[in-house]
């Protein structure tokens, strides 16, 4: 019985783990397409997807998938290891969930409302990243090639990131990509808002995960 009750436990925690995980991933899409739809420059791998679509065709979306399976797979070559599901999923989930929000969002019609726009995006991808990152479903294709190029090359994932960041917008502003204020304000705050959120996302998870294992202890 307490074996039955165990496993149920843990299909529980299981399930409200890749809950919160998809949850998050849908926060975090609203969020990049509320800053591509602001139309003031979007964020460095935004830059590059949007200047692919500009220059080759197909949706944003879709160049997000590419892009991620092609950054997930050079990850995987240089760690010799099998990407987790969540990563999996990251890729193929995000650029659907972008192409979705895109269809049905439009630019406001002023400068301010643009401004707006852009702003809530970005505290509303940097909660959704806490969020999708907090319940360690698995990093996403960026984040697992940014450290398997840290482990190779030794040098710190700031710099990396740095790196990637600086390589990518590059060249999607070659590729016509939007580069604006908006590109620097949330290569500026990013950082900021993921880590609050990050830190108060992982307080959260944690604390139900520790209530989950007493309710089962009482039980």
């Amino acid at each position: 019985m307490k074996r039955e009750r165990r496993e149920k436990h843990n299909k529980n925690v299981s399930n409200f783990r890749w809950g919160v995980f998809l949850l998050g991933l849908i926060i975090m899409s609203f969020g990049i397409a509320l800053t591509i739809v602001a139309d003031l420059g979007s964020a460095p791998w935004d830059v590059l997807h949007i200047g692919l679509t500009e220059k080759f065709g197909l949706t944003v979306g879709t160049w997000t998938i590419i892009m991620g399976f092609v950054v997930l797979s050079s990850a995987s070559i240089l760690t010799k290891e099998f990407p987790k599901l969540g990563a999996f999923l990251n890729m193929m989930l995000v650029g659907i969930f972008v192409d979705i929000f895109l269809f049905l969002l439009q630019t406001p019609s002023n400068l301010f409302l643009q401004g707006v726009m852009l702003v809530t995006g970005i505290l509303v991808t940097g909660f959704g990243i806490g969020v999708y990152i907090s319940p360690r479903c698995g990093a996403g294709p960026r984040d697992s090639f940014m450290i398997a190029i840290s482990e190779r090359t030794k040098f710190s994932v700031a710099r990396v990131r740095l790196m990637m960041e600086v390589f990518v917008l590059t060249a999607g502003w070659l590729l016509g990509g939007p580069v604006f204020i908006g590109t620097i304000l949330f290569s500026l705050s990013i950082g900021h808002v993921t880590g609050i959120s990050l830190s108060w996302c992982q307080t959260w998870i944690d604390r139900r995960m520790e209530r989950g294992v007493k309710v089962e202890n009482i039980h």
